[in-house]
Protein backbone atom coordinates (compact mmCIF):
# COMPACT_ATOMS: atom_id res chain seq x y z
CA UNK A 1 0.00 0.00 0.00
CA UNK A 2 1.91 3.74 -0.84
CA UNK A 3 2.43 5.68 2.20
CA UNK A 4 4.36 8.44 2.62
CA UNK A 5 7.94 9.19 2.20
CA UNK A 6 9.26 12.18 3.65
CA UNK A 7 11.45 14.33 1.37
CA UNK A 8 14.02 17.16 2.49
CA UNK A 9 12.12 19.93 2.66
CA UNK A 10 8.99 18.60 3.56
CA UNK A 11 6.67 21.06 5.24
CA UNK A 12 5.57 20.08 8.91
CA UNK A 13 2.36 18.29 10.29
CA UNK A 14 0.58 19.62 13.94
CA UNK A 15 -2.25 17.75 15.42
CA UNK A 16 -4.48 19.24 17.85
CA UNK A 17 -6.67 17.17 20.00
CA UNK A 18 -8.68 16.86 22.88
CA UNK A 19 -12.54 16.59 24.07
CA UNK A 20 -15.20 18.52 23.36
CA UNK A 21 -14.86 22.04 24.36
CA UNK A 22 -11.23 22.19 24.73
CA UNK A 23 -10.99 24.96 22.08
CA UNK A 24 -8.63 23.26 19.39
CA UNK A 25 -10.46 24.97 16.22
CA UNK A 26 -10.07 28.16 17.64
CA UNK A 27 -6.54 27.70 18.65
CA UNK A 28 -6.02 26.07 15.51
CA UNK A 29 -7.07 28.97 13.54
CA UNK A 30 -4.47 31.78 16.06
CA UNK A 31 -1.88 28.88 15.47
CA UNK A 32 -1.92 29.60 12.14
CA UNK A 33 -2.11 32.95 11.98
CA UNK A 34 1.03 33.25 14.21
CA UNK A 35 2.66 30.65 11.96
CA UNK A 36 2.23 33.07 8.48
CA UNK A 37 3.25 35.95 10.72
CA UNK A 38 6.84 34.56 10.81
CA UNK A 39 6.34 33.63 6.61
CA UNK A 40 5.07 30.22 6.96
CA UNK A 41 3.10 28.51 4.45
CA UNK A 42 -0.01 27.09 6.48
CA UNK A 43 -2.63 24.46 5.67
CA UNK A 44 -5.33 24.24 8.14
CA UNK A 45 -7.76 20.88 8.14
CA UNK A 46 -9.91 18.89 10.33
CA UNK A 47 -10.88 15.15 10.53
CA UNK A 48 -13.11 13.57 10.27
CA UNK A 49 -12.77 15.64 6.55
CA UNK A 50 -10.65 17.78 5.12
CA UNK A 51 -11.15 15.90 1.76
CA UNK A 52 -14.50 15.73 -0.29
CA UNK A 53 -15.05 11.96 -0.05
CA UNK A 54 -13.72 12.26 3.72
CA UNK A 55 -16.01 15.38 4.29
CA UNK A 56 -19.10 13.37 3.63
CA UNK A 57 -18.28 10.46 5.77
CA UNK A 58 -17.82 13.22 8.56
CA UNK A 59 -21.60 13.71 8.03
CA UNK A 60 -22.10 9.90 8.84
CA UNK A 61 -20.41 10.24 12.36
CA UNK A 62 -21.41 13.57 13.80
CA UNK A 63 -24.97 13.62 13.13
CA UNK A 64 -27.39 11.96 14.30
CA UNK A 65 -28.46 9.76 17.03
CA UNK A 66 -25.39 8.77 19.55
CA UNK A 67 -26.05 4.65 18.75
CA UNK A 68 -26.09 5.26 14.93
CA UNK A 69 -22.96 2.91 14.43
CA UNK A 70 -21.44 0.23 16.69
CA UNK A 71 -17.79 0.90 17.95
CA UNK A 72 -16.04 -1.04 15.32
CA UNK A 73 -18.12 0.48 12.16
CA UNK A 74 -17.62 4.09 13.80
CA UNK A 75 -13.76 3.30 13.41
CA UNK A 76 -13.61 1.80 10.45
CA UNK A 77 -15.28 4.73 8.60
CA UNK A 78 -13.01 7.18 10.67
CA UNK A 79 -10.46 5.16 9.12
CA UNK A 80 -11.62 5.37 5.64
CA UNK A 81 -11.86 9.11 5.73
CA UNK A 82 -8.59 9.55 7.15
CA UNK A 83 -7.21 7.30 3.90
CA UNK A 84 -8.63 9.93 1.60
CA UNK A 85 -7.73 12.90 4.00
CA UNK A 86 -4.04 12.19 3.76
CA UNK A 87 -3.78 11.23 0.33
CA UNK A 88 -5.86 14.34 -0.95
CA UNK A 89 -4.90 16.96 1.27
CA UNK A 90 -1.68 16.24 4.08
CA UNK A 91 0.46 14.68 1.80
CA UNK A 92 0.80 16.79 -0.79
CA UNK A 93 1.05 19.96 1.12
CA UNK A 94 3.63 18.32 3.02
CA UNK A 95 5.35 17.41 -0.15
CA UNK A 96 5.30 21.19 -1.09
CA UNK A 97 7.04 22.37 2.16
CA UNK A 98 3.75 23.87 3.29
CA UNK A 99 2.54 22.92 7.15
CA UNK A 100 -0.24 21.14 7.93
CA UNK A 101 -2.38 22.15 11.27
CA UNK A 102 -5.33 19.65 11.33
CA UNK A 103 -8.14 20.16 13.67
CA UNK A 104 -8.59 16.30 15.34
CA UNK A 105 -6.35 12.78 13.80
CA UNK A 106 -5.74 9.84 14.80
CA UNK A 107 -5.40 10.05 18.60
CA UNK A 108 -9.21 10.60 18.55
CA UNK A 109 -9.64 7.89 16.83
CA UNK A 110 -7.68 6.17 20.16
CA UNK A 111 -9.29 8.46 22.18
CA UNK A 112 -12.81 7.99 21.18
CA UNK A 113 -13.58 4.22 20.11
CA UNK A 114 -10.76 3.09 21.68
CA UNK A 115 -10.61 4.69 24.20
CA UNK A 116 -14.30 5.86 24.95
CA UNK A 117 -16.35 3.76 23.25
CA UNK A 118 -14.31 0.64 24.58
CA UNK A 119 -12.17 -0.84 21.79
CA UNK A 120 -9.09 -0.97 23.24
CA UNK A 121 -5.50 0.14 21.73
CA UNK A 122 -4.97 -3.12 19.46
CA UNK A 123 -7.51 -2.99 16.86
CA UNK A 124 -7.23 1.27 16.70
CA UNK A 125 -3.28 0.52 16.68
CA UNK A 126 -4.23 -2.07 13.59
CA UNK A 127 -6.67 0.13 11.88
CA UNK A 128 -3.73 2.93 11.71
CA UNK A 129 -1.77 1.07 10.33
CA UNK A 130 -3.43 0.89 7.94
CA UNK A 131 -4.39 3.98 6.77
CA UNK A 132 -0.84 5.69 7.73
CA UNK A 133 1.84 3.15 8.14
CA UNK A 134 4.93 5.16 9.77
CA UNK A 135 3.57 8.18 9.09
CA UNK A 136 3.42 10.57 12.37
CA UNK A 137 2.49 14.20 12.96
CA UNK A 138 5.76 16.31 13.80
CA UNK A 139 4.18 17.30 17.26
CA UNK A 140 0.42 16.82 18.38
CA UNK A 141 -1.00 19.58 20.93
CA UNK A 142 -3.55 17.57 23.48
CA UNK A 143 -5.48 20.53 24.83
CA UNK A 144 -6.79 19.63 28.68
CA UNK A 145 -9.90 20.58 29.69
CA UNK A 146 -12.51 19.24 32.90
CA UNK A 147 -14.69 17.36 31.20
CA UNK A 148 -18.05 19.53 32.62
CA UNK A 149 -16.23 22.99 31.94
CA UNK A 150 -15.70 21.52 28.05
CA UNK A 151 -19.29 20.15 27.77
CA UNK A 152 -20.36 23.63 28.83
CA UNK A 153 -18.24 25.56 26.56
CA UNK A 154 -19.67 22.69 23.89
CA UNK A 155 -23.20 23.08 24.60
CA UNK A 156 -23.03 27.06 24.03
CA UNK A 157 -22.16 26.06 19.77
CA UNK A 158 -24.96 26.54 17.41
CA UNK A 159 -25.34 23.25 14.54
CA UNK A 160 -25.88 19.65 14.20
CA UNK A 161 -22.43 18.20 14.79
CA UNK A 162 -23.00 17.14 18.04
CA UNK A 163 -23.39 13.24 17.91
CA UNK A 164 -20.64 12.97 20.37
CA UNK A 165 -21.06 16.08 22.43
CA UNK A 166 -25.01 13.95 23.17
CA UNK A 167 -22.87 10.80 24.76
CA UNK A 168 -23.01 10.20 28.37
CA UNK A 169 -20.96 11.71 31.05
CA UNK A 170 -18.90 8.59 31.71
CA UNK A 171 -17.87 8.64 27.61
CA UNK A 172 -16.19 11.72 28.24
CA UNK A 173 -14.37 11.14 31.22
CA UNK A 174 -13.08 7.87 29.33
CA UNK A 175 -12.11 10.80 26.69
CA UNK A 176 -9.76 12.63 28.81
CA UNK A 177 -8.21 9.94 30.11
CA UNK A 178 -7.34 8.22 27.20
CA UNK A 179 -5.61 11.52 25.42
CA UNK A 180 -3.89 12.07 28.61
CA UNK A 181 -2.57 8.56 28.89
CA UNK A 182 -1.38 9.18 25.15
CA UNK A 183 0.43 11.76 26.12
CA UNK A 184 1.57 9.57 28.79
CA UNK A 185 2.92 6.99 26.29
CA UNK A 186 4.01 9.15 23.63
CA UNK A 187 5.83 12.15 25.31
CA UNK A 188 8.22 12.89 22.15
CA UNK A 189 5.36 13.68 20.27
CA UNK A 190 2.20 14.70 22.42
CA UNK A 191 2.28 17.95 24.23
CA UNK A 192 -0.61 18.87 27.02
CA UNK A 193 -1.65 22.60 27.08
CA UNK A 194 -3.95 23.22 30.19
CA UNK A 195 -7.21 24.51 28.25
CA UNK A 196 -8.71 25.92 31.59
CA UNK A 197 -7.87 29.94 30.58
CA UNK A 198 -9.08 32.60 28.76
CA UNK A 199 -8.47 32.42 24.65
CA UNK A 200 -5.09 34.45 24.31
CA UNK A 201 -3.65 32.72 28.00
CA UNK A 202 -4.47 29.56 26.14
CA UNK A 203 -3.29 31.26 22.91
CA UNK A 204 0.58 31.26 24.93
CA UNK A 205 0.68 28.06 26.03
CA UNK A 206 0.42 26.78 23.14
CA UNK A 207 2.62 28.83 21.04
CA UNK A 208 5.30 27.75 23.46
CA UNK A 209 4.74 24.50 23.26
CA UNK A 210 4.92 24.55 19.17
CA UNK A 211 8.23 27.18 19.51
CA UNK A 212 10.18 24.67 22.19
CA UNK A 213 9.09 21.35 20.46
CA UNK A 214 10.07 22.69 17.09
CA UNK A 215 13.07 25.26 17.41
CA UNK A 216 11.21 28.27 16.38
CA UNK A 217 11.50 31.81 17.98
CA UNK A 218 8.92 33.08 20.86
Amino acid sequence: MPTFTASANRGRFITLEGGEGAGKSTQLRRLAESLRTRGIDVVTTREPGGSPGAEEIRGLLVTGETGRWSPVTEALLHTAARRDHLERTVWPALEAGKWVLCDRFFDSTMAYQGYGLGLGRELVETLQRAALGEFRPDLTLILDIDVEQGLRRAASRHGGEDRYERMDIGFHQRLRDGFLDIARLEPGRCAVVDADADLDGVQARVWDAVAGRLGLQS
